[in-house]
């Protein structure tokens, strides 16, 4: 136990000064965005006078490493600044569309998983088969299609076309109440209120932004799960499974899947922390509140302590999902030790 609890330690040492980077670098290039704010939010027919008073309360009239330094100063005390767009802190804007964001992007890789592991699998236990081919298929497809396509055909097809698919508007429909906010995540939320019309409404919301999200983080996990079974069934010691007399089931799942599982785990990890920064096409085909189009929001008024935020969450995201990576590593492979690290 102390060897483990010295390896997270040394783990988040080792992200501090990643995060410092992160900080001076968004700082950076928030203020290297065209367009000045300032010139924005005092409106189209301010003055000179009336924007460098905007100017003033926004702090803009004061040097770059003055600006910094009182960011720095804020950040240190858990303040994220408010957003001018939308005049609430940014902490709380966060707080409030970041659960969105997660439960979707969760809800699609459970929905990828359950269909590139086991499609992976069989792909590569059954090389130049018409499941080979399938797999290839999807994973090309997956690859090629950009989410807002696919999201757009689905929307089209089971909402306007079969009319069986609820209005792409959000997390719910407007017949319904949001659940009292325990975690910020509907299908929890109304679970724990026993809510099952609310739950049933919200898991509804989800189907179709779900698949979409699913079938475009499909591709690579289905391609490393192929690659990393083919890799452990060729090696040697699945010869000497095969050779000692053990099932081929035994081989195939006790022994081969749980040594390719490491590289799938990590692009898992991938896939999850690139999506969740990223489908922000998807939000906006869905009209979906989530972490992404607030920051796209964000960007287009130059709205620098929105950027900041949401640049710091998922820089922090990362680092915790970096670390919880680290700590399945010893779980499924023993060989894989703190002690070692």
């Amino acid at each position: 136990m102390p060897g483990r609890l010295k390896t997270i330690l040394l783990r988040i040492s080792q992200s501090i000064p990643v995060l410092i980077g992160v900080v001076i670098v968004s700082f950076v290039l928030t203020r290297a965005l065209p367009g000045d704010p300032a010139v924005y939010f005092a409106g189209a027919a301010a003055d000179e006078n009336s924007i460098a008073e905007v100017r003033a309360q926004l702090g803009l009239d004061k040097s770059l490493p003055e600006q910094f330094l009182v960011y720095v100063s804020d950040l240190m005390r858990g303040n994220l600044g408010q957003s001018l767009s939308t005049g609430q802190p940014v902490t709380q804007d966060l707080a409030q569309r970041l659960p969105a964001s997660l439960e979707l992007t969760l809800i699609a890789l459970i929905l990828s998983c359950s269909i590139a592991i086991p499609l992976g699998i069989l792909a590569a236990t059954r090389p130049g088969s018409w499941i080979d081919h399938l797999c290839r298929v999807l994973v090309t497809a997956g690859v090629s299609m950009p989410t807002f396509f696919t999201g757009i055909v689905l929307i089209y097809i089971f909402y306007y076309l079969l009319g069986i698919a609820p209005s792409p508007l959000g997390r719910l429909d407007f017949i319904y109440i949001e659940p009292d906010r325990v975690t910020g995540f509907y299908l929890i939320d109304a679970a724990i209120a026993g809510d099952l019309e609310t739950w049933w409404g919200a898991a509804k919301q989800l189907i179709l932004p779900s698949i979409t999200l699913a079938l475009f983080t499909l591709a690579p996990l289905a391609r490393m799960t192929r690659a990393s079974m083919l890799s452990a069934l060729s090696s040697d010691f699945i010869r000497t499974a095969r050779s000692a007399g053990l099932t081929e089931g035994s081989i195939r799942y006790t022994y081969a899947f749980r040594n390719a599982l490491l590289p799938v785990i990590t692009t898992l990890g991938m896939v999850f922390s690139f999506t969740l920064g990223a489908n922000v096409l998807v939000e906006k085909v869905f009209a979906w509140p989530g972490i992404g189009s607030y920051a796209v929001e964000a960007l287009v008024v130059s709205d620098y302590a929105a950027v900041q935020g949401f640049v710091l969450a998922m820089a922090l995201l990362f680092v915790g999902l970096n670390l919880i990576i680290d700590l399945t590593y010893t779980a499924i492979d023993p060989r894989i030790g703190f002690a070692s690290r």
